[in-house]
């Protein structure tokens, strides 16, 4: 368990507003009975670092009247003194005790998510628009492959030796499959740049204090790779790097909000995942990608949220995929997020639109935990965190081969991309990368 000397919500909402945290484990469908235990647990800390103090202040002023004792009083002023130190060292014990009784139950707390988030589960998300419209396959006289066909067709994706490399959900990609993932790298980053955004290659390996701070290690830590010789973890997302930035800062406030675009491999169990998505790229323990990350004062932190989305809507809009925003329901929110929208593009080999981009609004939660603050006019306080996918690469070729496939097998490349290719209009059966 992380020590942390910065309360990760607001004590505020704890003490004076337990409503709304009722209420908030209760859109996402969750007991509200850990607020009322997080209550006890406080109570309990603050009584013993009470009694711990008046023990403290008793002692010190006993140790004076030792000092000033006379040489026949003295030795039972010194037992005295022994039994006085006892309690304060049992006091001590029992305070450390309350305090790590309240943070355990604190770090499983989720962020108060906002009250008009979608209320449900992982299938009750609110499609907020449809931008696009996908190719009628038949119209045009043939049926569509899937990422996969296409690829080995391209030489671009090579399932078999990724198996044999490294097992199940790992690949290789070769030739053009290799060249698009750069593109998309260099296409990813020059539009991040364009919108303020400074570019980072973070690590992917991460201390717990940092997995933690972000949320991971909650309900998502049966899908996180740790090295239990180093106590390291991989990142599922550069996300964590990011936010852990300024751990144990105070920023200047005049200077936000920071955006920062992150590049670095990401590595998921997908402990949850068995039997799904086995074909191709789409579900894969490793994969690279582009990441966006926001810190912002906490008062801006629904509007950099839109800005983020609009973002991930620009950059699919212009490859020419056709996609869905969702609005994500409380109860698939995970630990950190307040509010989190999603981007399905459209698969035609599965005639439905799955994820390829989401965005969260963390408001304070991660900084929290992370001691993140900022200085402000009228003093130090919290910062708020958001984070949201530019390209998460294996999905976003999926998306690019398969909207773009010819009868052929050949891929028409997205015009935006071309510069990073070589000027190249086309993938086809014989490239060669």
């Amino acid at each position: 368990m992380v020590a942390y000397n910065y309360p990760m919500i607001d004590p505020k909402l704890l003490r004076n507003d337990q409503d709304r945290l009722r209420r908030a484990q209760e859109i996402r469908g969750e007991s509200a009975e850990l607020i009322d235990e997080l209550i006890a647990a406080d109570e309990s800390r603050r009584a013993a670092i009470a009694e711990y103090e008046a023990l403290r202040a008793a002692q010190k002023e006993f140790g004076r009247s030792v000092a000033q004792a006379s040489a026949e009083t003295r030795p039972a002023l010194l037992a005295e003194a022994k039994d006085l130190a006892e309690a304060v060292k049992g006091a001590e014990a029992a305070t450390k005790a309350c305090e790590e009784t309240f943070e355990e139950k604190l770090a499983m707390l989720p962020n108060p998510v906002y009250e008009d988030v979608p209320r449900g589960g992982e299938d009750d998300f609110a499609v907020l628009e449809t931008i696009g419209v996908p190719r009628d396959f038949a119209a045009e006289g043939f049926e569509a492959r899937d990422h996969l066909e296409l690829g080995e067709m391209l030489g671009a994706i090579d399932m078999t030796r990724g198996a044999k490399v490294s097992g199940s959900r790992f690949y290789f990609l070769t030739g053009v499959g290799a060249l698009l993932e750069l593109a998309l790298t260099q296409y990813a980053v020059s539009r991040a740049l364009a919108w303020g955004f400074t570019p980072m290659i973070v690590p992917s390996l991460v201390k717990p204090s940092a997995m933690e701070g972000t949320g991971f290690l909650g309900q998502a830590a049966v899908d996180v790779y740790h090295l239990p010789a180093d106590d390291l973890y991989l990142v599922g997302t550069s996300e964590v790097a990011l936010a852990a930035y300024h751990s144990d800062e105070i920023l200047d406030g005049e200077q936000l909000p920071l955006r920062y675009m992150g590049y670095s491999p990401c590595y998921r169990r997908e402990a949850g995942s068995y039997g799904k998505d086995t074909r191709g790229i789409f579900r894969v323990h490793w994969f690279d990608k582009v990441e966006m990350f926001v810190y912002c004062r906490p008062e801006d932190s629904p509007a950099q949220h839109q800005a983020l989305l609009e973002f991930e809507k620009e950059f699919l809009t212009s490859l020419g995929i056709p996609f869905q925003v969702l609005e994500v329901a409380a109860g698939d929110l995970g630990l950190s997020a307040a509010r989190k929208y999603d981007c399905y593009g459209w698969v035609p080999s599965q005639a439905r639109y799955r994820e390829v981009t989401s965005t969260s609004d963390c408001t304070e939660f991660q900084s929290r935990r992370l001691n993140i603050r900022a200085r402000y006019a009228d003093g130090i306080g919290p910062v708020a965190t958001l984070n949201g996918t530019l390209c998460a690469m294996t999905r976003m070729i999926i998306m690019i081969l398969e909207n773009h496939q010819n009868p052929d097998g050949s891929v028409t490349v997205p015009a935006v991309l071309r510069p990073y290719l070589g000027d190249r209009e086309l993938l086809t059966p014989t490239s060669v990368g």
